[in-house]
């Protein structure tokens, strides 16, 4: 029982939110729109094998029209508005629901990079780190210990791909 109370208790700093992109710019991409360089996204088969939808945070399945398309998770053009692949079902998918848990896709790397932001959506030097994937969280934690860290994106260890935006709660 003192576990539980003392949860109740943590700052809400130490609770997370997990993000994946908006529904909008995902519907507007689905629906013929172009990708962050002006281009229309590539469309592909999906053979099953690690093609995760950045919308709904699910596994695009073998035989799943997908969408590869330039993303840049960021309001503006800027020298840190890094922009690269992601991967994106082509049919409309329902969008993951902002919540605490770290979603079920991000366990199909053993590792992630978790890099922080400030409120000017510019990086926050020295906060980038490859983390193994059962850290992701108290990695995130640690770097929310710094006020000037607005957000995080958790992206690949090996290819840098954005996979999603955890805030605090």
């Amino acid at each position: 029982m003192i576990g539980d109370r003392s949860r109740a208790l943590e700052p809400a700093m130490d609770r997370l939110t997990f993000f994946a992109i908006d529904t909008g710019a995902a519907r507007a991409i689905q629906r013929g729109g172009p990708d962050a360089y002006g281009q229309q996204p590539t469309k592909v088969v999906s053979d099953g094998d690690g093609m995760p939808c950045r919308h709904c945070m699910k596994n695009i399945e073998a035989g799943e029209d997908y969408l590869i398309l330039a993303w840049r998770p960021f309001p503006s053009h800027q020298p840190f508005a890094e922009t690269g692949p992601i991967f994106l079902h082509a049919r409309e998918c329902e969008a993951m629901e902002p919540g605490p848990q770290v979603p079920d896709v991000l366990h199909q790397s053993s590792r992630y990079l978790l890099r922080g932001y400030g409120r000017d959506d510019r990086i926050v030097y020295g906060s980038g780190k490859v983390v193994p994937q059962p850290r992701i969280e108290a990695y995130a934690r640690e770097l929310f210990q710094d006020p000037a860290i607005a957000y995080v994106h958790v992206r690949s260890a090996t290819n840098n791909c954005y996979q999603a935006r955890i805030e605090r709660a």
